[in-house]
Formats: C-alpha cells, structure tokens, sequence
C-alpha cells in the first residue's frame, strides 16, 4: 500500500539490528527444482540488484527479485520510501537508475536465472495538496496537478468519490474512493486501462517477467485482468489483497484468476507462534488455520509494509535474529503457498527512505560485495540461502511425513524421502535424539550451516543408516535441515 505521511504509522526497529551480512565465498550450491523462491530487494538500485543476480542469487537457486517501482513518481520533502508509491508518470526513471541501467538489470538477472518482478502500482496517481495549490512535480521533472496529468490523464480518468476511504465495509468506497488521499483511477475507463497495459507491455518488452499489483483491492479484479489481458510470455502475477476473512465486501478468491494473492495472515501467524506460543501448534499450518487454498497463497515472514506497523501483527523482521532465522527456515521447509524472501534496509523512523547521495540511493556493496550499513541482506544469511536449497530439493514432495514434536517448541517433521528438517526453539535445552528422517542413507550437509560447498560439508555433518534413521543434535534456538541436493556422493 502507498500511505501519506498523515497515516504513516512510527514503528522503530526492535533492538540493535544485526550487522549486514557479507557476502560468503562459499555459496550454497542450488540443488535441481524450480527454484520459485524469490526476494524483494527493497528499495535497490538497479546496479547492486544485478550485481547480486550475477553473485549470491543466481548460485544460490533464488528465482527471482521483487524491485521497487520504477515508474517516475512525485517528489516528496525528505524522500520517504512512499513517495514511490504516487506514479506521476510511466516513463522508467527514478532514485534506483533510469531506463538503460534498468534494462541492463534486467538482462543481467536473466544471464543468472533470475527474473525480475515489477511492484507495479496501478490504482491510483500521485497526489498534490492544497500548500501546493495543488500542483507538484515529479522525479523527471514532470509537472502535475491534482487529477491532471498531461499528455496522461484527465479529470475524467478519476473516480467521482473524491475522498478517503471512511467505510471499510463498503465495497464502492474500497474501490472507488481514495486509497490515503491518492487520486483513484476508474481502472473501468477504455483509456485507462490502454495507458496501464502500454506501461506493463513495455516492461514485458524489456525482460520483465512478473508483476506485484499494489493495492489490489482497491480495483476489480476484471479491471486488473483487462490490464494484463493480452501481455506476452505469461508473466507471474501476485495481487496486494490485505484479507482478513469472510465478512470482507472484497474476498481474496475474486483475484485468483489473475494470479496469486499475499496472504498477511501468515506471516502474522508464524510469527506470533515464534514469539510466544507452540511450535506444536503449527503440525497443520495453512489453510486449517483459515488461510487462502496454498496454490493461490503468496507468502512471506514479513515484508516493506509489515516491518513498519501498517498491516496485521506483529512481524518477525531481520532485527528479531535468531526468532527471525527460525521462522524462515519453516517457511522454506514447510509446503504451503509461494515463499518470499525479504531484504531491508535499518531504520528508526517508519517514514525513513533509503540511503541516499544526491538524489539516487547508494549502492549497496563495497568493492569487495559485502553489504554495507544500513542495508540488511538478511535474504544473504548462510542459513536463509541453505533453505532455498532446501525448498527446491523437497520440491516434488509437497507434503509432511513423520511429523514429531515434544509438545512445545522442538518439532521435526519430513518432505517424504527427500527433506527432513528439525527446529529447536527452545532457549534452553540441547535437544538430541535419534529420528526417523526417512531419508536415503548417506552423509548429509545441514542446510541451516551452509549446505554442500564443493563436494564437502560447509558446516554440520549428518549421517543417515540404511533405515532412514539419523541421530541429530540441535542446540537452542536452532535447526537442522537435510535435503537429498546435499547428501556427499
């Protein structure tokens, strides 16, 4: 979603945020799958995404990179991370690079197997206030006015109900009135929609392989499927749809002709049981707990909006650490929905942009690829990138087998003969015990410390006998994760 600084929310950090991780020479190796997994590298600009496809990502099996608007927005005082969120215009332009480093990134990605995905935003235009006279101007230096945007859109290519959002009960107000005072654009219009489509064809054009359309429930879902009717190669979709149940006007299950749906509720979910409940609790988490059906479930631990208090919950975030690491590891290890990895940046403020020089954000590597303060690369964490692997080697197992837990927070469970992983969530005792993995017997690198690195094991070691069973130690607040794609030959 796209707030103004009048519904920003002032959600701080929790605690001192773990260091940037830098990047390890030895990258987990991407075992065979589909590799679906992808991240969002919030906020990027276009040379440090393609720097880290050709690097970390591509080796590691990640699929693709959610990236920050492209299109030119409005210009806004201290360059909150929003101002993005307010399209003045669709040309490629912006503080991540213009449309050649764009269309370099892109080609980059796709030389290291991954894709690229667009936050594409759709619904609305950027606003102008009254202070203003009601007039601003864009990244590119495109002057604009409050629903007037020339060569663009008119007065007429805007919804009638010029206000905010006062009845969330009312599907006419959730789709037709002003998502936090931005200008709403009657997605029905003939005009419209041509203008939205030549903004997505032209990014298909480029190499772009998929799309997030933000604020997806504040259009119809035929609105969206007129835009993306028509578009070459298929591209991935996933729709902004911030559900919490049946009693909603705009149910979720309206998008899933278009493509997958966010499911919030996950992330709020698996981290409240992190935090304070059982991880007993999750042996049937997923749709038993009321969430989407798992094919139309874009998931996630947290994400940009989340991290800063303007969702549901109470997220696990990169500075929740070892809580944060566990809940991933699951959300790899687990088979429900299509995971999405997140990459921060730290911040104090909820308004807070990225870093910036001048008016385009600073890279994010040094000279050597480490990532450098304030940016995260928590996606870059060994056990992170060890669970990718594992998503994809128990790709063709998408159920659980051999699920076992103490009744509290130690669980283990299977992905049929091909993964076996054992959470540890417990913050004092060591827990040890033999399991029945189920796996073929062998030698196996746990993912959680690194995987199989040139033929050995970069971190822990695990044997597997002729009958499946393997005798594993897992020390608080940890895990062991085995897949067949790290079994030593």
């Amino acid at each position: 979603m796209a707030p103004t600084s009048l519904l920003i929310l002032l959600a701080g950090c929790r605690g001192e945020p773990p260091a940037p991780t830098p990047l390890d020479s030895g990258t987990v190796q991407a075992p065979a799958g589909p590799h679906e997994v992808f991240v969002h590298l919030f906020e990027w600009p276009w040379a440090s995404v393609a720097r880290e496809c050709e690097e970390v990502l591509g080796p590691a099996g990640v699929g693709g990179v959610q990236v920050s608007p492209p299109q030119e927005y409005r210009l806004i005082d201290g360059s909150p991370w929003w101002e993005r969120y307010q399209p003045v215009s669709y040309d490629l332009i912006g503080r991540s690079g213009d449309e050649a480093a764009f269309a370099d990134m892109v080609a980059r990605c796709a030389d290291a197997g991954v894709a690229i995905y667009v936050d594409a935003v759709l619904n609305h235009m950027a606003w102008a206030n009254a202070d203003e006279g009601y007039q601003a101007v864009g990244y590119a230096g495109t002057a604009f006015a409050r629903y007037d945007f020339p060569g663009l859109y008119g007065d007429a290519h805007f919804h009638g109900c010029r206000r905010g959002i006062e009845d969330w009960g009312s599907r006419w107000e959730i789709q037709e009135c002003e998502l936090a005072t931005l200008p709403d654009l009657a997605t029905e219009h003939r005009e419209v929609r041509v203008a939205l489509h030549g903004y997505l064809a032209k990014l298909v054009d480029l190499g772009v392989a998929g799309f997030r359309v933000d604020a997806a429930k504040h259009m119809p879902a035929e609105d969206i499927a007129a835009v993306l009717n028509g578009l070459d190669g298929a591209p991935f979709v996933f729709q902004e749809v911030i559900y919490t149940g049946a009693h909603e006007p705009v149910q979720a299950s309206e998008y899933f002709a278009n493509g997958r749906v966010t499911e919030f509720r996950y992330g709020e979910a698996l981290s409240s049981v992190f935090r304070e409940g059982q991880l007993a609790w999750l042996v049937e988490f997923g749709e038993p707990w009321g969430f989407l059906e798992s094919d139309h479930a874009l998931v996630f631990v947290d994400n940009h909006d989340s991290q800063r208090g303007h969702v549901m919950g109470d997220p696990l975030t990169f500075a929740d650490g070892g809580l944060y690491r566990l809940a991933n590891a699951f959300m790899l290890a687990w088979p429900y929905g299509r995971p999405k990895l997140m990459s921060s940046y730290a911040f104090a403020d909820a308004d807070v942009g990225p870093p910036m020089e001048g008016d385009r954000v600073t890279p994010v590597h040094d000279a050597s690829g480490a990532c450098v303060a304030p940016w995260q690369c928590e996606h870059r964490w060994t056990s992170i990138l060890g669970m990718v692997a594992f998503h994809d080697a128990t790709a063709d197992a998408p159920w659980v087998e051999r699920w076992w837990d103490n009744g509290n927070d130690q669980i283990a469970f299977a992905r049929g003969d091909l993964g076996f992983i054992v959470i540890n969530r417990e913050e004092l005792p060591t827990l040890s015990r033999v399991f029945d993995a189920g796996l073929p017997a062998g030698t196996y690198c746990d993912a959680m410390t690194g995987g199989r690195v040139d033929g050995a094991c970069a971190g822990v070691s695990v044997e597997v006998d002729d009958a499946g069973m393997a005798e594993i130690t897992v020390g608080p607040l940890d895990a062991v994760a085995l897949h067949v794609g790290a079994r030593l030959e």
